[in-house]
Parts: C-alpha cells; structure tokens; sequence
C-alpha cells in the first residue's frame, strides 16, 4: 500500500526518552528488573484530598461539558496562587483551563505563529518544544548555552538574535532537562531585552525548587504567557490538568482554538485542581524535602563516577551530567546502559545536539532505586573504562 504522510509528520523524531521507558517496560516483561531513571514523573501518590475532590464531583454530577475557558473557581484558584507566591497580579479572564500543559503550547503556538515565524530557544531544550513549532510550521531558533553558564539563557544573546521574523522568546525554569533555575536577573533582564516580543515561560517546575527563590515571568512583564500545570508539583501527571496565563488581548483566540481543537477540560479533573490549589500543602514540603535528599546524593554519586556536572541543579528532579568520558554517542551508551544493566536513562541527544555526549538522570523514584542503579551503573563503567572506584 502506498501511503502518503505529511512531511512535518514524516520528519517527526521520536521522543528518545519515552523509546526508552517503552523498551524498559519490554524489559520488565520478560522478567527483568528496572531501574528507571528516565522518566520525568513524580513517585509520590496524588493526595488524598484531591483524589477525594475528584470523586465527589463525578459522583455529584459535574461530567459535563464546562465553559471552554475552565471552571471560574480553577481560574480564581490560580490567580489567588500566583498572588499568595509572587505577589502577581493577574485576572481570571487571563486563564485558560486545558488538558495538560501540552495542548497549552499548541492552543499558544497555534494563535501565535505563521509559517516562518522564528521562536528563540536554547539548546539544549525541552526535547518536544522544535516540534511543536514546526508543527505549525514556524521555525525553532536555536541559541547554544553551555555548561560554563549552566546551560541558562542570557539576556545578552537573546538580544543579538532578535530580528523581524521573531515571534516569541521560549524559556523553561526550572529547567528540563538541566535541573538549574533562572536567577530574578536573568529573567528581569529577558524581560528588558525582549522589548515588543513576548516571552513564554514554561514553568511547569514552579515550586520544585532547593537552591535560591522561585520566580516567574510575570513578576518582570505583562507580555507573557505563562506555561504552567499540576503535574509536577501535585504529582498529578495522569490526571492531564494545565493551564495557560496570557495577555487579556490574545484571550479570545486562544478561547475560539481551545473550542474548536478540545471543547474544554474533564470537569470533575478541574475540581481536582481546586482542591490542590486551596487544600492543605504538607505533601508538597514532604516532596521537595525528599527530591533535595536524592538530589545531592545522585549528584555526588554520579561526579564520584566521572561524570562532568556544572554547578548545583537547584530545581526540577533532571542531573544534565556530562557522559563524553564514556561514549561522544549518548543515545547508544543509553542503549547499552539499559541492556546490559537494567537501568533507565535519557540520552542527552533527546534535548538538542547541544547535550550530545550527555545523560539526564531523574531522582523521581526512591533513594532505594536511586542507589541500586547507581550502583549497577558504577560497575558498568569500571568494567567499561577498567577502572574501578
């Protein structure tokens, strides 16, 4: 049969790291034991209380169609949270309820690009970003950082590189995949540079931060949109609930999008976030307590190894760690790391040919996991370099 695929389809890369859940998980089925330190997903339970939140609105019967913008609570829930944390003033009419922070950035990208148009972004990066904007036909502008700045975006090279086809300024803090967060002057000073073009701010780490303070975009301009969801921090991944924060003026598209592509978000998932949002948040300085923990002990793990780590990655749950002592080709060393040892990592190459020859570790699992796979990952290498430690 002969079949035609559009070339943007066509010319997809796959998302390297959940090629390598999926083969873990034919692992597993065959009766191997896994260590899995690829994926970026809490291991903590949802609370309680949102669990309890959702259940009594379906059983209430709030399974219905809601208003395409999402429930009026969610969105006063949301400014109230960015108000209480950063002292942001935003309005409800400025949040958009969507399913997950991905569908965020194609309802964004799609009311924002036209073919051609240019969205400045570093390298390394969010593996899917280039994707979703060649997707709609624009055009990923890559600006390399490097490990002597920890891999963050300056001020400085964004300003060199805006010209007329530049539509918006993409950043992520905290930073998948590097782990590292954005000093107040760093943003305020992307905030000065980009002038008439606006930022999007993905920050769907917000929260999960152990060194310096949590900031977002908005403190620094109004010409933003904000990427944000309760994945991370409320260890609710499955539950699909994000959100996007935009200026009043792009509101209506955005809205006429979200109609058309997604009518709007599960209700009964909306009032789950409610319940997140304005229900008790001891889970929350558990969880960051318990990631700080794992944190520092696969970063002394792994530099005792020889990988190469700049600075402290003081956010998120990602090590970026510097693999090239060991193999320049960072999607076969994750490849052989899974075979022949059962532990799960993702190749560098996965976020921008800037992380080639690196590996990003989560510690989203148990220190128990944690120290086994560091462990079969320690003999690998001595046996791989002949050295041991």
């Amino acid at each position: 049969m002969n079949i035609s695929l559009s070339e943007r389809a066509a010319n997809m890369p796959p998302f390297h790291v959940m090629e390598v859940l999926e083969r873990a998980q034919e692992l597993e089925r065959e009766g191997r034991n896994i260590i899995h330190l690829e994926i970026g997903e809490p291991d903590f339970p949802t609370a309680p209380h949102v669990c309890e939140a959702a259940a009594a609105a379906m059983c209430s019967g709030n399974t219905k169609y809601t208003h395409s913008l999402g429930i009026q609570e969610l969105r006063e829930a949301i400014v109230e949270d960015y108000m209480h944390k950063y002292g942001v003033v935003i309005s409800p009419e400025q949040v958009i309820i969507t399913s997950g922070t991905s569908p965020a950035m194609l309802l964004l990208f799609i009311a924002l690009i036209n073919p051609g148009d240019e969205v400045i972004m570093s390298n390394p990066h969010y593996a899917c970003y280039p994707n979703f904007v060649r997707a709609v036909s624009g055009v990923p502008d890559f600006i390399y950082t490097d490990s002597k700045s920890v891999f963050i975006l300056q001020p400085e090279q964004v300003a060199a590189r805006i010209n007329k086809k530049t539509k918006a300024i993409l950043i992520n803090s905290p930073s998948n995949p590097t782990g590292h967060v954005m000093p107040q002057g760093t943003l305020r000073g992307m905030a000065d540079v980009a002038g008439d073009v606006p930022i999007i701010s993905d920050e769907i780490y917000q929260g999960l931060v152990y060194d310096g303070e949590d900031h977002t975009i908005l403190e620094f301009t109004d010409n933003a949109f904000v990427l944000n969801g309760f994945s991370k921090l409320y260890a609710m991944t499955g539950w699909r609930l994000g959100y996007l924060i935009a200026p009043k003026a792009y509101v209506r598209t955005l809205q006429k999008v979200q109609q058309n592509l997604f009518i709007s978000t599960n209700a009964f998932v909306q009032y789950a976030g409610i319940a997140a949002l304005r229900g008790p948040q001891d889970m929350i300085k558990e969880m960051i307590s318990t990631y700080d923990e794992r944190r520092r002990y696969m970063l002394k793990r792994l530099r005792g190894m020889g990988f190469e780590v700049e600075g402290e990655p003081g956010g998120a749950y990602y090590i970026l760690a510097d693999a090239r002592r060991f193999s320049e080709d960072s999607l076969e060393l994750s490849r052989r790391i899974l075979e022949d040892t059962g532990v799960a990592v993702t190749p560098g190459i996965d976020f921008g040919n800037g992380a080639e020859g690196h590996l990003r570790f989560s510690y989203a699992n148990s220190r128990e996991k944690i120290e086994e796979g560091m462990d079969r990952l320690q003999t690998y290498l001595a046996i791989k370099t002949g050295t041991f430690i």
